[in-house]
């Protein structure tokens, strides 16, 4: 039989598969994961090559734990090495929290907070079992008051809301996120001391410095942000240094103008956590200092002309005479000038009684 011809001008060109790590890596751009999805992709790559499929060895380039290698390398042969089994899965629990109130509890909350619209939760829950014999958690009544927004003033608790809404999204630095360092001038305290009398409100702000307990004090008409600012300024012009760290509280009088105060000289803020007077314990006491020391004791006046002068004397007493405990019973300045003395002449190193020629 004659045998076929034979073409070769159509042969096939071989057919050449790719390395199955370089797929893993063109998979994983395809669905274009994240850099830290990337890099598990890398962790099996590695494991597979140079790793010659050792966990310890792997883990250890990588800088991660056995235990977290483990748990991705399962992870990715039990999906039979598909590369999107080393994405970020969803943390949303599988079953989710719903609707708990019934149509007759959520009416009887209604009305008891239309009769008591300034009864807190807890309350209601006391006269709500007392009426109905029947017992609700606070919880629920929380969730109708919110459903429904049963709130006596409407337009109050939507500023408030605002407000928060707002907070998160700019979070504050707080006192607990700072490291203190015992350097002069690293770290001030910044508080109000509020004065009434009769109808007549005066303000004194006070500064003091966390290492050196060098204080500062000036009394003010009002407690506006831009006095604030003032305060700050003569503070810096005080020191004669840069300040680096700042520590007040929350109030109105710290936002604003002393904000942009503070940014201008360059100065970190951080803030007091609410209600936690034990975050800044240096500034209470120097306030208390300030009122039972010199200021109740027959140098009140509401004239902060008057009165600014006398405090300024009073201060340089406490910062140049007053001895601290906290500072062996050396005043602020005295322990300034030991620290200073330190850094401009460094005690000398020891060298050996002999040495060689």
């Amino acid at each position: 039989m004659r045998k076929p011809a034979s073409f070769y001008f159509f042969r096939r060109k071989p057919i050449i598969q790719k390395d199955r790590h370089e797929t893993w890596r063109e998979v994983a751009d395809l669905l274009g994961l994240k850099t830290q999805e990337r890099l598990r992709v890398e962790w099996m790559v590695f494991y597979h090559t140079a790793g010659r499929e050792n966990v310890t060895v792997t883990a250890h380039h990588f800088g991660i734990s056995r235990k977290t290698f483990h748990k991705w390398l399962k992870r990715f042969k039990d999906s039979k090495y598909n590369v999107k089994s080393l994405a970020d899965q969803s943390r949303t629990p599988a079953r989710k929290r719903t609707w708990e109130v019934t149509l007759t509890q959520e009416d009887r909350i209604r009305r008891l907070r239309n009769r008591y619209p300034y009864y807190g939760k807890k309350k209601l829950k006391v006269l709500y079992e007392k009426e109905y014999s029947e017992e609700i958690s606070t919880w629920k009544i929380e969730r109708v008051i919110r459903r429904y927004k049963l709130y006596p003033d409407q337009h109050k608790q939507e500023r408030t809301a605002i407000k928060r809404a707002r907070a998160r999204q700019k979070p504050k630095k707080r006192i607990t996120q700072l490291v203190k360092e015992g350097r002069p001038w690293f770290l001030f305290h910044v508080d109000t001391i509020v004065i009434y009398w009769g109808n007549v409100k005066r303000y004194i702000l006070t500064a003091v410095d966390h290492t050196t307990k060098l204080g500062y004090a000036r009394m003010y008409r009002n407690k506006s942000s831009r006095s604030a600012a003032d305060f700050l300024y003569r503070l810096r012009y005080l020191v004669g240094q840069p300040i680096e760290n700042l520590q007040t509280d929350n109030g109105s009088e710290f936002a604003w103008e002393f904000e942009r105060a503070s940014v201008a000289l360059g100065i970190e803020r951080y803030f007091s956590r609410i209600k936690t007077p034990k975050d800044n314990p240096e500034i209470e006491r120097f306030n208390q200092t300030l009122e039972y020391e010199w200021l109740y004791n027959s140098n009140l006046s509401l004239d902060p002309e008057d009165l600014n002068p006398q405090l300024t004397e009073w201060l340089i007493e406490y910062n140049f005479n007053r001895p601290h405990q906290s500072l062996a019973y050396l005043s602020p300045v005295e322990y300034i000038d030991r620290i200073l003395a330190k850094i401009r002449h460094p005690v000398l190193p020891m060298w050996s009684a002999t040495t060689p020629y």
